[in-house]
């Protein structure tokens, strides 16, 4: 398979599969992982770590229990309503674990307790239901829980050369989005239609599912988060563009900012000390470095230029089987960077009432030369009509 110069997969349109034996490594280092953290073991709700230790994605997450069960030493075991079943054994990586299942009327915490050391202190996933929580504890009440965010943060942080392939796809489909954004109107049209326009390019361009399609107009881009709302974009609007979602089961996440007609000299000089803070966060990536000193190289810029106070949020955050996940570039973050880290930097200013300005890429920081983008579109400020 070809390769591209720091040893990934090169980016093709059908990725390489994930087999039993990468789940079953996968599984092994997270409990392993958690030995090393003290736990006595990991349960994994439905959800994205699911569906990375295992490959299987419940097509309903309801009330009845589904856990997977780690813990060093022991085989993995999936805890499953029968009716469900047949799709869990169904999945890539059921060939690595043992599936118990149980019938509606039954206790599955009686079926569970048993996988569990009743005096244990467990990492369980952030989004397991409290129900589930709540009922193992009651079940077992010398047991004590962590969640995985705190106890194992780097869980899925760092990624192998097919994950790399895969976000490096998702990074080049959102890249084709953004191209042809460009030659699209806005003026006179809201920012719900070219956000529409946004959505069916990336599901064009072979995203399975989009997460969001931000279009800040004008005021609306001073605020980091706008949802596309109904406001008519007009001549003269610095216009944010933030849009991700997930292609071959990974995300991407890229922003730029536009302008409709010729901006003022001002919106130029914000819009250049952001460019020029990204590309200092991006020269701060390298093996080694605390993940706040990325946030501290891009916040310096724009800090010593005036606008500290309008930079109101961290520098970037993790990417992978989620578009949001560890780790996150911000103060006070001292995990260090390692190779496979994949990860957001997108330093932003935003002028309330007036205009705001992102610019993001994906990088993954490599063994040798530091970081490598995903995202490869300009970053000069493009005009739009």
């Amino acid at each position: 398979m070809p390769s591209t110069p720091d040893g990934a997969p090169a980016s093709t349109e059908e990725p390489v599969p994930f087999t039993a034996d990468d789940y079953r490594a996968r599984m092994a280092r997270a409990a392993e992982s958690a030995a090393d953290a003290g736990l006595a073991g990991l349960l994994v709700a439905p959800g994205p770590d699911l569906v990375y230790l295992t490959g299987y994605r419940p097509t309903a997450i309801t009330e009845r229990l589904t856990v997977l069960v780690l813990a060093a030493g022991r085989e993995p075991v999936l805890v499953v309503p029968t009716l469900e079943a047949p799709d869990a054994e169904r999945s890539t990586g059921a060939a690595a674990l043992t599936l118990r299942d149980w019938t509606d009327g039954k206790d599955p915490y009686a079926v569970t307790a048993p996988l569990l050391d009743g005096g244990g202190r467990f990492g369980i996933s952030d989004n397991a239901w409290a129900l589930h929580l709540l009922g193992l504890q009651q079940a077992l009440p010398g047991t004590s829980y962590v969640s995985l965010t705190e106890a194992l943060p780097m869980l899925r942080g760092v990624k192998d050369a097919h994950e790399l392939a895969r976000i490096a796809a998702a990074g080049a489909a959102a890249d084709r989005a953004y191209g042809e954004i460009l030659g699209v109107r806005f003026e006179g049209r809201q920012e719900t239609d070219v956000a529409a326009d946004l959505a069916a390019l990336l599901l064009r361009f072979g995203h399975s599912q989009v997460d969001f399609t931000v279009v800040g107009s004008g005021p609306n881009g001073a605020n980091p988060h706008h949802e596309a709302g109904d406001r008519t974009i007009e001549r003269g609007d610095m216009v944010v563009l933030d849009f991700g979602g997930l292609k071959h089961g990974y995300g991407s996440d890229t922003t730029r900012t536009v302008h409709v007609g010729e901006p003022t000299d001002e919106e130029r000089r914000v819009h250049d000390l952001v460019r020029e803070a990204q590309q200092a966060g991006f020269e701060a990536v390298r093996p080694g470095v605390a993940c706040q000193d990325v946030d501290r190289a891009a916040r310096k810029v724009i800090t010593d230029a005036g606008y500290g106070e309008y930079f109101i949020h961290r520098t970037g955050h993790g990417i992978g089987v989620t578009t949001h996940e560890p780790p996150y570039m911000i103060e006070g973050e001292e995990l260090p960077v390692v190779p496979g880290m994949c990860f957001s930097i997108e330093p932003g200013v935003y002028l309330p009432g007036r205009f705001g300005v992102r610019i993001e890429d994906i990088v993954t920081a490599t063994e040798d030369s530091g970081a490598r983008r995903f995202n490869n579109t300009p970053h000069e400020m493009a005009i739009v009509e």
